[in-house]
């Protein structure tokens, strides 16, 4: 594989999916699979709460395996879901006391893997390679 383009396509998706079950090893012990502390993180994240195909759009996920996710997390009285004050047919998706906790748990480990594995990084390297896949996102995200 010699080609630039090639290569980096092939980094950048390798790389990310590695990112992803390594970090997932590091919440094994919280009992929630990744789809669930990605979810969690997610609706944590978000200033205001989104609707389950919000959530799904912005997961890359289908809409059903959405609703069975909030279902389970549901469930586990991590999520709960509210009618939305502008339009009673849409849910929103907001964290129980029990998910923000759930949540505290999934920043610290996801920030200690982070800074572990990009101690040895050099600072302009990592901002360069940040700038170029925000620029990056940024077009696919006006292209979709």
């Amino acid at each position: 594989m010699s080609d630039i383009d090639e290569r980096f396509s092939m980094a950048l998706h390798t790389s990310a999916r590695i990112w992803r079950l390594a970090l997932d090893r590091r919440m094994k012990d919280l009992g929630i699979s990744q789809a669930g502390w990605m979810t969690i993180a997610l609706v944590a994240k978000t200033k205001n709460p989104l609707s389950q195909i919000e959530l799904a759009n912005e997961l890359g996920i289908e809409g059903p395996s959405m609703v069975a996710m909030l279902d389970r997390l549901m469930k586990a009285d991590l999520i709960a879901r509210e009618a939305s004050p502008t339009d009673r047919r849409i849910k929103l998706v907001v964290l129980t006391e029990a998910g923000a906790a759930l949540y505290k748990e999934v920043k610290i480990k996801a920030t200690a893997f982070r800074k572990e594995l990009l101690k040895d990084i050099d600072p302009d390297q990592l901002r360069a390679a940040t700038d170029l896949l925000e620029r990056l996102q940024k077009m696919l995200e006006s292209d979709a």
